[in-house]
């Protein structure tokens, strides 16, 4: 993952036009990002619009698409390798993944979850409720 972070700030940085304050908060911005989809996947909802919004103000207003369509190509193809290297029951750092859910006494669920939800066999119906929460929201 770091290599992609370095890939967002080494593709971006000619145009950066704050200076040096400039220069490393977008690359900490970047690892941040990465670090979080990796870590933090089912709850980062746009992290291409995340990073996005944290790292437009250090370019010119004529850089701005040039920096979205890095930005969310990076984020897209680290989201896909995120995905692939989460099937076996692994995040990217190696650890165990566990069920999104909490038990009745507030601990987490540690069952292994499905890779489409985070979500073991038990609590499968709380993605179900997730969605349907979501499509009320908007």
């Amino acid at each position: 993952m770091y290599q992609v972070s370095r890939g967002i700030y080494r593709e971006l940085s000619p145009e950066i036009v704050t200076g040096r304050d400039g220069h490393e908060a977008v690359l900490r911005a970047s690892e941040q990002a990465i670090e979080r989809l990796a870590t933090d996947r089912h709850y980062f909802a746009a992290p291409a619009r995340s990073l996005f919004r944290e790292i437009r103000v250090h370019f010119p207003i004529q850089a701005q698409a040039h920096v979205w369509a890095v930005v969310r190509d990076y984020m897209a193809a680290a989201d896909g390798a995120i995905a692939q290297l989460t099937t076996h029951g692994r995040d990217v750092f190696g650890n165990r993944l566990n069920c999104r859910a909490t038990t009745r006494r507030g601990s987490s669920c540690r069952r292994a979850p499905s890779n489409a939800n985070g979500y073991c066999p038990s609590h499968q119906h709380l993605a179900i409720t997730e969605d349907i929460d979501l499509a009320s929201a908007a």
